[in-house]
């Protein structure tokens, strides 16, 4: 008897031979091509991906700008190491990145590759700032896969392991969750008990915070406590850090998510979504702070590629008039209206969040107890994919679906993607 074996089950059996178990697979499918929303894989299967390669797609799959802005570069070099030999693409992108930060004081950026490495560069210069060696970040953080970045993530034990012994002197404090029961005032108090009871704040070089939670499940940071913190960071000569990572770019329906608040950090990291789908992450700053390491203590051989900075001229070029902006506010609105009235249909759905296009379903057993029901999160995510919608989960406990569709999305996709994905949840819920 014969055995058919598919492209997709060949693949993935490979993946099991040749590749590590630590590197985890939300999907059993393997990608073909994309475009735009769409994702098709080697079976030929459409997706509507609501996914953007977790935050990295806020311009879609291969948009027309991005891939001529690439090409375009690659015809002239695709690497000299900035620290070789300069580029016009890097520092034009730099000029661009310090246009856009927030409270128009003067600002200076500089690249590296990952979201990771924009992270600890960021501990760098505040530490190299303020002479101090504390830091502080918030429980359900995320800031990335490395030493500092696994310390400084409040989301323990899915990825730290049995990795440590961590970084030293890195506290955590506790993030509003309203849902939850950690309202803004016991937020502020733990941030006090801390400096209490564990680093006096004389010591604390930065504290850095992600506007919106991205691994911790789309939170947005209220308005007063974000004030708070920047009154806190003044008041003991404090680096108050904003990770923009996932938040950034356009994501919130604003270019950075805390501009919503009109609070000024001082630091900002980028990263996956300015690059269009290159790699390509970085600091911007108050150019003050910024020059505190001296020479030679900033850098990397492949921070701000050629090739990905020029995607990141091409990515900022289209929010340059606001229309693509005014566009994920629109697209934020209709999430936000289909997930609430999805919301008075299924039970299970004990909270809809977030800001602008950033936004989030948190699903419970039942909303009295607010029990998490990470299986209903999973039973989606599996009636989604079958449908032909790619669903991504996230939350402290897994029971939380995050929405990443890109922001060039037409109507009609959306309406497309919102159809299955009502149509996903009653299934997964038993609704008919």
């Amino acid at each position: 008897m014969t055995v058919t074996t598919t492209r997709t089950e060949e693949l993935l059996a490979l993946r099991s031979s040749e590749i590590p178990r630590g590197i985890s697979l939300a999907h059993p499918i393997v990608a073909a091509r994309a475009e735009g929303v769409k994702l098709w894989d080697v079976e030929g299967r459409e997706y509507h991906d609501w996914i953007g390669g977790i935050g990295v797609l806020n311009v879609g799959h291969n948009h027309p700008a991005v891939v001529a802005a690439v090409q375009a570069q690659l015809a002239n070099f695709s690497h000299t190491c900035f620290q070789v030999a300069a580029y016009e693409p890097y520092l034009r992108l730099a000029q661009g990145m310090n246009a856009r930060f927030p409270g128009g004081v003067k600002a200076k950026t500089f690249f590296l590759s990952t979201g990771a490495e924009a992270t600890e560069n960021a501990i760098k210069v505040a530490r190299a700032y303020t002479n101090r060696p504390a830091v502080i970040s918030f429980t359900h953080s995320f800031h990335g896969r490395t030493l500092m970045g696994m310390t400084l993530t409040g989301k323990k034990a899915y990825y730290t392991q049995n990795f440590g012994p961590f970084a030293p002197d890195v506290y955590h404090a506790p993030f509003p969750y309203e849902y939850r029961g950690t309202s803004v005032q016991v937020a502020l108090e733990g941030m006090q008990e801390l400096f209490r009871t564990t680093v006096d704040p004389s010591r604390v070089a930065a504290i850095i915070l992600e506007p919106v939670l991205g691994e911790g499940g789309f939170l947005p940071a209220p308005v007063e406590f974000l004030k708070a913190l920047r009154q806190i960071c003044d008041e003991h000569g404090i680096v108050f850090i904003a990770d923009e990572i996932q938040s950034g770019v356009g994501r919130t329906g604003d270019f950075w998510a805390i501009e919503a608040c009109g609070v000024q950090p001082d630091l900002l990291t980028f990263a996956k979504s300015i690059g269009g789908g290159l790699p390509i992450s970085g600091v911007t700053g108050k150019a003050e702070i910024m020059d505190a390491p001296q020479t030679g203590g900033l850098g990397g051989t492949f921070a701000g590629n050629p090739l990905a900075c020029a995607a990141g001229l091409a990515v900022l070029g289209l929010f340059e008039d606001g229309t693509l902006l005014e566009h994920a506010r629109h697209i934020g609105g209709r999430l936000h209206t289909a997930f609430t009235d999805l919301q008075g249909d299924i039970g299970g759905i004990g909270d809809v969040r977030g800001q602008g296009p950033m936004i989030a379903l948190e699903f419970v057993k039942d909303r009295v107890s607010r029990e998490p029901d990470p299986e209903m999160a999973t039973r989606v995510v599996e009636e989604a994919r079958d449908r032909g919608l790619l669903l991504l989960k996230a939350g402290m406990y897994a029971n939380v679906i995050r929405v990443l569709v890109p922001i060039t999305v037409t109507d009609d996709e959306l309406t497309e993607g919102l159809e299955k994905f009502g149509g996903a949840v009653r299934a997964a819920a038993g609704v008919a």
